[in-house]
């Protein structure tokens, strides 16, 4: 491994930690950081959209905070193939987020899986064309 792949490496994982601090912190914006402009997301293992990345961001601004408040991401193990100028990526995710348990108390609900992302290199650093939540198990729900 050379020195540039250690900086892409580095790069990419960045990407990763920036799309979760987003998700989680409701700052919508902040996934144009992640994400090329034509981005593809495809949240449909998990009931969510599939779109380009301006309308899920509009959906997750919608949704998502009614849904839940309170979420929290935790990224594992992740998996860089360099292919070319491109990168396939993944990255195992735990998402426990909390929600209203319907008696004016709360409880945790879980997702977990694999995020598969297709990164191209840009003039603004590393981003996502293609991100598919790719869905394992659920708990709480």
């Amino acid at each position: 491994m050379d020195v540039q792949e250690l900086i892409d490496r580095a790069e990419i994982t960045d990407a990763l930690t920036r799309y979760t601090l987003a998700v989680d912190d409701g700052d919508w914006d902040a996934l144009d950081t992640v994400f090329a402009a034509d981005a593809t997301i495809d949240y449909s293992e998990s009931g969510g959209t599939v779109g380009e990345l301006a309308e899920v961001k509009k959906w997750l601004a919608e949704m998502l905070p009614a849904f839940s408040q309170k979420r929290l991401h935790t990224i594992g193990q992740v998996g860089i193939t360099f292919t070319g100028e491109g990168a396939e990526v993944v990255a195992y995710f735990d998402n426990p987020m909390v929600i209203s348990d319907g008696s004016g108390g709360e409880r945790v609900v879980e997702v977990g899986g694999r995020y598969r992302h297709s990164f191209v290199r840009t003039p603004e650093g590393w981003r996502s064309r293609h991100l598919h939540e790719e869905v394992f198990w659920t708990r709480g729900f």
